[in-house]
């Protein structure tokens, strides 16, 4: 069949689902957003949604120039096109989304894991263009990670392999979402930041900047704003999250041998704070074969732009 102009890229966030109609070329011409949370059921996420895309696709001239529509979201199977037992999404259980929107739009829906979607984008448009080996680790309300070996992302035998922001840094450690405790997770995203100045506030009496904003109320960006401003609590919080973050990738390392470590996300626009503690935790626990080989790098894309593209990508792979 021969391809249609646009495909849609849909990066479905715990906070955020950002939309993307996207050219050949990997231009964003359109785009949108919602909420994700405060929907009464995922029937009324998918109608919000389908509302919000009309006008979009209007201005493209219509459902008949786009091709398909490509999704990444969290716990997103790639063979059965379900998110399946998100901790961070509002539902439960297995949600048939890509089939929802198909019913809906009338056109092929593909789904993966948004960590995934983010790598594909990285490597067709961003900092790992031309890569053939390298883990993408993303930063948001969750860990994510997307792992590319031999320049194929690693699914695993049921979709799901490539869940490192679920190994255990800590025994016994915080409780998480997917029920375990002491997972990356729980330390290293942006509420996993957040989560550890709350404790400092209440365990310690430091002086800080953050103890000026209500507990309940603190976010990873009132943190990387107070280390901006060089307050030592939260330049601790920062160097505590690298610290862990770091020596998580060490392990990594020892799986797939990988030429770079891709960050994207929020907590990445903290730059050098989060991700000088990153390096110097890799470099001193990395096993000795594995010592300077990797880059440690930012996303070249904007915001949701690689996960949108990377979601877009699945389009295209629709014959």
């Amino acid at each position: 069949m021969e391809k249609k102009p646009y495909v849609i890229g849909l990066d479905l966030g715990g906070t955020n689902s950002v939309f993307g109609i996207v050219d050949a070329n990997a231009n964003v011409i359109a785009s949108t957003s919602i909420k994700t949370q405060g929907h009464g059921d995922i029937n009324q996420y998918v109608d919000a949604c389908v509302a919000a895309l009309r006008p979009i696709i209007e201005e493209v001239g219509g459902i008949d120039k786009i091709h398909a529509m490509g999704i990444g979201a969290p716990n997103g199977n790639y063979y059965s096109g379900a998110i399946e037992f998100a901790p961070n999404l509002p539902w439960k259980g297995q949600i048939p989304l890509a089939q929802m929107f198909h019913e809906r739009l009338g056109i092929p829906v593909r789904l993966t894991n948004d960590a995934n979607a983010a790598a594909i984008g990285e490597m067709q448009y961003g900092a790992a263009k031309g890569m053939q080996n390298f883990i993408m680790i993303t930063l948001g309300t969750g860990v994510g990670s997307g792992i590319v070996v031999n320049g194929t992302v690693v699914y695993g035998c049921d979709g799901f392999a490539g869940e490192l922001g679920h190994v255990i840094v800590e025994r016994e450690g915080r409780q998480c979402g997917c029920g375990r405790k002491g997972c990356l997770e729980t330390y290293c995203s942006a509420t996993g930041v957040a989560r550890t100045a709350r404790e400092i506030i209440q365990k310690t009496d430091k002086p800080t900047l953050l103890r000026d904003i209500p507990l309940d109320k603190i976010e990873s960006k009132d943190v990387a704003i107070a280390a901006g401003k060089g307050d030592e609590v939260a330049k601790q919080i920062f160097e505590e999250t690298g610290r862990i973050l770091g020596e998580a990738c060490a392990n990594f390392a020892a799986f797939s041998s990988p030429e770079a470590f891709i960050f994207f996300g929020g907590l990445t626009k903290a730059g050098d704070l989060i991700m000088e503690p990153i390096k110097r935790a890799y470099d001193a626990t990395v096993l000795q074969i594995f010592r300077g080989k990797a880059k440690m790098l930012v996303s070249e894309l904007d915001g949701a732009a690689a996960a949108v593209l990377g979601a877009s990508a699945l389009g295209w792979e629709v014959e």
